[in-house]
């Protein structure tokens, strides 16, 4: 049994309406969820399948950082999925660098943390004091390093160009995966 914590309004997402998204988690993952909505706190208890269980804690915390019950789902349909968090806060001095961090991730109009999930392939949510990954660990690994670059100050187009080339990078490894020998 595990115990995940997610804030106050997320709980109606997670629970979703009439209780959907809550029944849905439990019987993709094979666990039982026990929201108390007072505290935000969710008991996640295995049912079935232990693999699939240790995927729901996960799947709660996703749903708590900002990713959408459909977003958070994505990481039972392969076991490469991988779920990732970066605090934005632990980089920022006080409430107004915070802020000014939390612009540089998401970028004009979003246009950043967009052009994250196009270049990678990943999801990412920036939700409260946290940017939030969803992806295989080559895509996790690839949008926590532009994250972390902007964190420390490098410029927007230098972490465009850094992200084109894992993208590059990522498609020449996935031909290879696919060649055939004929």
């Amino acid at each position: 049994m595990k115990h995940v914590t997610i804030p106050q309004d997320r709980i109606g997402v997670l629970i979703g309406q009439g209780g959907e998204t809550m029944r849905e988690i439990e019987s993709r993952a094979e666990v039982r969820l026990d929201i108390d909505s007072d505290d935000g706190s969710v008991r996640v208890e295995q049912t079935g399948d232990p693999v699939r269980g240790l995927k729901a804690p996960e799947i709660v915390k996703a749903i708590g950082r900002g990713f959408s019950p459909e977003e958070a789902l994505v990481l039972l349909d392969d076991d490469l999925m991988l779920f990732d968090l970066l605090d934005i806060e632990a980089a920022a001095r006080n409430k107004n660098d915070l802020q000014r961090q939390k612009g540089r991730l998401i970028g004009e109009n979003g246009r950043t943390r967009q052009l994250m999930e196009e270049l990678t392939g990943a999801n990412v949510v920036i939700y409260g004091t946290t940017l939030g990954i969803i992806g295989q660990p080559q895509q996790v690994e690839a949008v926590r390093s532009a994250a972390e670059m902007l964190l420390d100050g490098a410029p927007h187009g230098s972490v465009y160009s850094f992200l084109e080339r894992k993208r590059n990078e990522m498609k020449r490894q996935g031909m290879e995966y696919h060649q055939f020998s004929g």
